[in-house]
């Protein structure tokens, strides 16, 4: 089971639904974060059904993030493994 993690700040930017596959579709948002004198914008995506929770959101608005970090490591076609972090 995966941990869960909270982040509380302000919804600063909000895609449209991407349909990437036929059976695969993703939604990103920028959550601005106050950390000291320099606000983070942290990317989130929300993935399938779950897209549409994001239609009752407006920029600028104060919002509570709970989620999980998941990771994989793909090998690029310079034989080079990257690492992506969702």
């Amino acid at each position: 089971m995966a941990n869960s993690y909270e982040a509380i700040g302000k919804l600063h930017h909000l895609t449209e639904t991407q349909q990437v596959k036929d059976t695969f579709r993703k939604r990103e948002f920028v959550l601005e974060i106050q950390d000291g004198n320099y606000p983070q914008h942290i990317k989130f995506q929300v993935t399938q059904d779950r897209c549409s929770i994001m239609d009752s959101y407006k920029v600028g608005q104060d919002l509570k993030v709970l989620f999980n970090l998941r990771g994989r490591p793909f090998q690029n076609k310079d034989g080079q493994t990257v690492y992506y972090t969702n």
